[in-house]
């Protein structure tokens, strides 16, 4: 038991004193939050979207659309309502939902990248015991596209 009164450094905390993660490496924790107006509302139609009642209220406004033919008279006027409708709604749905993909891509991609620097930084560190591990190291570089860093 310590005299001291601090507690001893936890297994991980020693671990983290002693694996040193390069300054320069961009976390995904340093990514700022800040999203533009489009991404935002991007964002908002996406989550919209992708709920049941969205599908509910599409599916009415089809059984809405099919008998209003009688009010109508003309097939190519009945015709042209929908075929109008949906192919604005679709139109715009793919662009605001191809953005919301792409940036969830990218913010895997980073995380995934972030953890493969870890593991790099990490593996070099355990390369001095174990000499195979320098291999592994260019190995998981070339596979993930980082580039080798000079050191300072």
């Amino acid at each position: 038991m310590s005299t001291s009164g601090a507690a001893p450094a936890s297994r991980s905390q020693r671990y983290r004193d002693r694996v040193e993660v390069p300054s320069s490496s961009h976390m995904p924790s340093s990514v700022s939050g800040r999203q533009g107006l489009f991404d935002r509302f991007a964002e908002a139609a996406s989550r919209f979207a992708s709920r049941p009642w969205f599908f509910a209220g599409c599916v009415l406004l089809i059984v809405i659309w099919a008998p209003s033919f009688f009010l109508l008279g003309s097939v190519d006027t009945w015709q042209l309502i929908i075929n109008t409708a949906t192919t604005i709604v679709t139109f715009l749905m793919v662009a605001l939902l191809q953005n919301a993909q792409t940036r969830a891509d990218e913010a895997t991609q980073h995380k995934l990248n972030a953890i493969a620097e870890g593991l790099s930084s990490l593996m070099s560190q355990l390369a001095e015991d174990r000499p195979r591990l320098k291999d592994d190291i260019k190995e998981l570089r070339q596979a993930v596209g980082l580039e080798d860093r000079e050191s300072a």
